[in-house]
């Protein structure tokens, strides 16, 4: 079927949570529970799981990138940073097809679509800075300790149940609320969720200092993958 296996997965995916939490659960997902119809929770839930599912498909890729390609390494002159944008566009792509389904999710469902939604790209731009540096380390790692694949499966396990896709940060006690700002997700599930479910603008001072921070980690992921490229040919 092509293209349309890439929005089969998001479609079942939010039929299943819809189900799920929105009927058999009737889960909430604030003081304002008693407005909320079957369908809140799901989009809620969904949303948060666009954000992690795009950071974590590029993790769980990124330490094979090199080593699934080792004709680039030992016989073509190819820049081998290219892998790791090859594989956010992939995933980015993945990524709309979802929104995209969320979208037309709330039109069927006759829920508000608010006019803010036009800015999730805008909150997501920082995640790819972040998650870029991160495939960079990662691609590098993989060469290197070739355990890192099955590693990252307990890694990307871990970000999504510590990250606020099953719960809102403000249900957390105070003293989480200040740990979870370090987990890179949860800022930016928190925004994807404020202009798409609540109408609101993003947060853009948070936006700017996670944004100064995700360049960092983009330039130092960058600059790792590159001072260690010389060593792939010996070690594949």
């Amino acid at each position: 079927m092509g293209i349309f296996w890439s929005f089969l997965n998001p479609i079942i995916m939010l039929v299943m949570y819809t189900f799920v939490f929105g009927v058999i659960f009737k889960s909430k997902w604030n003081v304002d529970a008693a407005r909320q119809g079957r369908f809140e929770y799901a989009i809620g839930l969904f949303a948060g799981l666009i954000v992690v599912g795009f950071f974590n498909e590029c993790l769980a890729r990124a330490p094979t990138l090199v080593l699934s390609n080792p004709s680039y390494v030992k016989k073509v002159v190819f820049p081998l940073e290219t892998l790791v944008p090859i594989a956010l566009l992939s995933a980015l792509f993945h990524t709309l097809a979802s929104f995209i389904v969320l979208l037309a999710f709330c039109f069927f469902a006759h829920l508000t679509i608010n006019p803010t939604a036009i800015m999730a790209p805008l909150v997501l731009i920082p995640l790819v800075f972040m998650t870029a540096g991160f495939s960079w380390f990662l691609a590098s790692l993989g060469v290197f300790l070739r355990d890192m694949g099955q590693i990252m499966v307990f890694v990307t396990n871990i970000v999504m149940f510590t990250s606020p896709v099953f719960y809102p940060t403000s249900q957390l006690p105070p003293i989480f609320r200040k740990v979870i700002v370090f987990n890179p997700v949860a800022v930016i599930i928190e925004q994807f969720r404020t202009v798409i479910i609540t109408g609101n603008p993003p947060d853009f001072g948070v936006l700017a200092i996670y944004t100064a921070v995700a360049v960092l980690v983009c330039w130092g992921g960058y600059a790792w993958f590159q001072k260690t490229r010389h060593e792939f040919a010996d070690v594949i």
